[in-house]
């Protein structure tokens, strides 16, 4: 009767001194992974990064699916723009705090409560919660695309090229980027929202494309890159097939925390009075409008608050986790 050895049905060689033995004998089966698979287990390990993303997926979906979005309509039965008769003052009805007054949960009708002619604020804050969602989404787009280009052609050509792009990107690093916004926002504001965001992206690519400029100045050197031009690689193929594809762990970080600093200088811009303007409104717009019902309706100041801060700090734990999954000095991971 012919036996078979378990370890080389399993796949492994059996023979002594063998990769088999050697990890029988510590007691431990290391598997082969690629740069994609330590990736994805690195950022799935990470605590604050898988938080920020439920809270991220959470408010996406709440906000898109509410109210509805591009003429699909939404399970709330408000709209952002029809007042209704004012109840219980316009405080909120929402209630998450039984132990404190006694009463148990409750949610009501109007969970955020109204502004002052009745508009249900629950609607109206997830209409700025998309506005603004939109707005940080294309201006990382747009960021990413610039960023990228300007730094791959800075990193790849240097010489001239690399002098006249890096002085170009100097220009707008030394003019505050809320000024720039704060003109760009008083002439293009009354634009439509995607329009406006990315009209904001050609703001904020600066930083990515000096990280994504070092990382090509890096690569260019190395030999794949050698061989690559050996074997007569045109220098866009070597940019875009060679170089680009090992510099997206700088780009992805990069565009991640480009979206949380969006969020921030869209409310800000707003909050001025220089973004997004009526019929339209932002997160940024709602907190301006109901200021000065601070002392009198806080809760007109506070859940537009409370969506910019969730929003930035969820994407700025998911570009932390990133950060460090792409992180090349992290523990290795073992099957």
């Amino acid at each position: 009767m012919t036996t078979t050895d378990p370890r080389t049905t399993a796949g492994e060689p059996s023979g002594p001194g063998s990769t088999g033995d050697a990890g029988d004998a510590s007691g431990l089966s290391v598997v082969a992974l690629s740069q994609g698979q330590l990736v994805r287990r690195r950022f799935f390990r990470h605590r604050g990064a898988l938080g920020g993303m439920a809270v991220l997926l959470f408010v996406v979906v709440l906000a898109f699916s509410s109210i509805g979005f591009a003429g699909i309509p939404g399970w709330w039965h408000y709209g952002f723009t029809q007042p209704t008769p004012i109840e219980n003052g316009g405080r909120p009805t929402l209630d998450l705090i039984p132990w404190f007054d006694g009463d148990g949960l409750a949610w009501g009708d109007h969970p955020f409560g109204q502004d002052n002619i009745g508009i249900d604020y629950f609607a109206l804050t997830m209409r700025g919660a998309q506005r603004s969602l939109i707005i940080a989404f294309m201006v990382g787009i747009v960021a990413t695309v610039i960023g990228t280009l300007v730094g791959a052609l800075a990193g790849y050509y240097r010489g001239w090229a690399d002098s006249l792009l890096m002085r170009v990107t100097d220009v707008f690093i030394t003019i505050p980027v809320i000024v720039i916004g704060a003109v760009l926002g008083r002439r293009y504001g009354a634009l439509p929202i995607a329009l406006f965001g990315a009209i904001l992206g050609v703001l904020l690519w600066t930083s990515l494309a000096r990280l994504v400029r070092g990382s090509f100045l890096s690569l260019r050197e190395k030999e794949f890159v050698e061989a690559a031009r050996a074997m007569g690689a045109s220098s866009s193929r070597i940019i875009f097939k060679h170089i680009l594809p090992n510099s997206l762990g700088v780009i992805i970080v990069s565009a991640t925390l480009t979206i949380a600093v969006a969020i921030l200088v869209e409310s800000a811009l707003s909050y001025l009075g220089l973004g997004v303007r009526p019929p339209e409104t932002s997160l940024g717009l709602l907190i301006s409008n109901y200021e000065s019902a601070f002392t009198t309706r806080p809760w007109l100041f506070w859940w537009p608050g409370l969506f910019i801060v969730l929003i930035a700090l969820s994407v700025n734990f998911i570009g932390d986790g990133l950060r460090d999954a792409f992180d090349p000095r992290q523990a290795r991971v073992r099957s």
